[in-house]
């Protein structure tokens, strides 16, 4: 496939089929995603291949307390989980939400699920003192994670990245054994989409880019 069709056909798959991803697809697909550029070189990141079913089963009950608090915000015309406002729900309510099989079921219908972690004892942050939630170190990582949904497209494959687990941190981290300076950075599911979607629906480069300012005329 051609660079231009991969990124622009590259959707979010929920959906598998029973196909299998066999090892040597998915070794070719990290292969190529290896090259991701990260923070001084240092490539701190690293993934976890899991295919064992009760370790799957246990990811996605650790989405599950993120979920309710993503659908209640959401029920209640919030945007879930952002940092600037605290969630109008109750905390009661929040609990008492139900939580959708669509956030739980591509981790357990997925031929295979890549946990994607970072050496915070590597990654240049340059924002961790900012009075804010912390961005610029997922620099380090999420080139990497975008690049296995990339060569996974090529391949006829595709994922999701979802990260309602990471509210879970420590949870997942006795469950991957994963080291202390470890931080979970996503949970992808791959493999062959039911639907493979070719026209998304993204903001015209009008509304993206602007000129020299933000109040600038668009570009």
């Amino acid at each position: 496939m051609e660079l231009s069709e991969v990124m622009r056909t590259t959707a979010a798959v929920r959906e598998f089929t029973d196909d299998p991803l066999p090892d040597e697809v998915l070794r070719r697909i990290l292969e190529d995603a290896r090259f991701a550029p990260s923070g001084g070189n240092r490539q701190g990141t690293r993934v976890v291949v899991v295919r064992d079913r009760a370790t799957r089963e246990r990811l996605a009950e650790l989405n599950e307390p993120a979920v309710r608090r993503y659908v209640a915000q959401k029920k209640a015309g919030e945007s879930p989980w952002n940092p600037v406002h605290p969630p109008g729900p109750s905390a009661e309510e929040i609990a008492a939400t139900r939580v959708p099989s669509s956030f739980t079921e591509p981790v357990l219908r997925a031929p295979v699920v890549l946990v994607f972690v970072v050496d915070l004892a590597v990654v240049a942050a340059m924002d961790q003192d900012l009075d804010r939630v912390g961005i610029v170190g997922g620099a380090s990582v999420y080139p990497l994670v975008w690049n296995v949904l990339l060569a996974a497209r090529a391949e006829g494959y595709g994922g999701t990245i979802t990260t309602m687990a990471t509210a879970m941190e420590p949870e997942v981290k006795d469950l991957l054994g994963l080291p202390d300076t470890y931080a979970l950075a996503a949970v992808v599911p791959l493999g062959r989409p039911v639907k493979q979607l070719t026209r998304l629906t993204r903001l015209p480069v009008e509304e993206l880019a602007v000129r020299e300012r933000f109040d600038g005329e668009p570009f």
